[in-house]
């Protein structure tokens, strides 16, 4: 390899990321429009909705067409696999103790004040605060933008590492479904259920959790069930896979975002796909049901007669179903247009990876506005568990914070369109073939910015039917 050919090819991958980086910055700009002049009396925007949804849209496009451009494999095979090795962490078995006895003792206090603590307060419980502020939505971006701190802190593990197990066999074709299926229960249940005004219901969930998780796990050994069915587990270690800081053999490792989602050990088998269309799709469902277009399709099915909590469910699933759909399809698409002896299935499960990244995306969205908000709550409730305060500071969140949301969803899905990019470099000999096989996916991610766009775009209300 020469001098001028290794200059020639930084020259292109720093010129594709600046017209990518300039693409994003105009797109958000003119996309924040939107957000910025959502009026709360009247929805009205200052920029038409199509020109808003075309130039996210565009966003995507551009950024696949540049990335086209990036052909050179041992460039993209030394881009995605580099890293700069940390070693252990200092007094690392401390530290993991530590960790772990910090996470029961939060179990027990949350289970504690959950019963104990004052009721029908909603957020200003530490049990509510925790589990949505704290995990859901701190400790996850924390997993996507840092590391994964769930194996430190899980407590599930500790307890159940502490007891004796039967090793029975685990069920190959069991995959991760029980983790799937468990993720969709609890999506459905947030939404029907007082889980949030009712710190008793949220704490009787978590005892039922921990009793079946633990419950399991002696039954197939914690390390099988913690990595294949406990769906806390899966949830943080793939949204992990999407940080710079990954544990290897060794210890730990530095790479560059999302560079691990170009690894072929990401995701196994189609449960793990499964799972991933799950956190791309609850983030979606639980943006539609409290918009204009969620209501009114939950008003009309409910008027003819429909239970709301099955209402609520159908949708959940119909929705999944689509996504689930959208996506075999597109593996399919992928094998006709590459022509390649690779199985529909063997596509579904490498291309599916890049999808965490926009997952991450919408997560930024829904929950960074999120956690700022109630961030002086959740301070409050911690200092004073069962006394906590009943009127605490909630923070108001500036008008451009609408520019972050959006920056959130394009950033996402302009990594997944490189991350695919590379993947497809890597399956395919032909250059040609490799760039003629993205073009399904990438008119699935194109549909998915649209929509995620035009759900951010809307006022959101609550939903209705269900307890407050």
């Amino acid at each position: 390899m020469t001098w001028r050919s290794v200059r020639c090819r930084r020259f292109v991958f720093a010129l594709a990321v600046s017209l990518l980086t300039f693409s994003a910055i105009a797109g958000i700009a003119s996309a924040a429009n939107v957000v910025v002049g959502l009026s709360e009396d009247s929805g009205d925007v200052t920029v038409p909705t199509w020109l808003y949804l075309a130039t996210g849209a565009g966003v995507v496009g551009a950024s696949a067409l540049l990335t086209m451009f990036v052909t050179d494999r041992e460039f993209l095979e030394e881009l995605h696999t580099r890293s700069v090795g940390v070693g252990q962490l200092p007094l690392e078995r401390a530290v993991s103790l530590l960790g772990g006895t910090v996470g029961v003792l939060a179990l027990v206090g949350l289970v504690y004040v959950g019963y104990m603590g004052p009721q029908g307060i909603g957020l200003t419980s530490a049990t509510v605060l925790v589990t949505f502020v704290g995990v859901r939505a701190v400790l996850t971006t924390l997993a996507y933008t840092v590391g994964n701190p769930w194996p430190l802190l899980n407590p599930w593990r500790r307890i159940a590492d502490a007891l004796p197990t039967l090793d029975s066999d685990y069920p190959s074709w069991l995959g991760s479904w029980p983790a799937v299926g468990a993720l969709l229960l609890f999506v459905w249940i947030e939404v029907i259920a007082p889980v949030v005004s009712t710190p008793w219901l949220l704490t009787t969930i978590i005892v039922v959790y921990t009793v079946l998780t633990v419950g399991a796990a002696v039954v197939f050994s914690p390390t099988t069930w913690f990595e294949r069915g406990d769906p806390l587990s899966i949830w943080f270690r793939l949204y992990g896979a999407v940080a710079p800081i990954q544990r290897t053999g060794d210890g730990l490792s530095l790479r560059w975002p999302g560079t691990r989602l170009h690894d072929d050990d990401v995701v196994t088998d189609l449960s793990v796909v499964a799972f991933i269309l799950v956190l791309v799709w609850e983030l979606t469902y639980s943006g539609f049901i409290v918009t204009p277009p969620g209501i009114w399709t939950v008003e009309i099915l409910v008027g003819i007669g429909l239970p709301a909590e099955l209402v609520y469910l159908v949708l959940l699933l119909a929705g999944y179903a689509f996504f689930c759909g959208m996506y075999w399809l597109a593996a399919g698409w992928t094998r006709a247009r590459a022509q390649t002896y690779l199985s529909q299935r063997y596509l579904a499960i490498r291309y599916a990876p890049p999808l965490l990244a926009i997952a991450a995306g919408y997560h930024v969205a829904h929950y960074l506005g999120f956690s700022i908000s109630l961030w002086p709550a959740f301070l409050s409730a911690l200092s004073a568990p069962l006394n906590p305060d009943p009127n605490p500071t909630q923070l108001a969140l500036t008008s451009w914070f609408g520019y972050v949301e959006i920056a959130g969803i394009l950033i996402g899905h302009v990594l997944a369109v490189w991350i695919a990019h590379a993947i497809s470099i890597e399956l395919f000999p032909g250059k040609l073939q490799a760039i003629r096989s993205q073009y399904p996916f990438i008119i699935v991610m194109i549909f998915f910015t649209m929509l995620s766009l035009y759900l951010v775009s809307l006022p959101a209300m609550d939903p209705v039917y269900v307890p407050d």
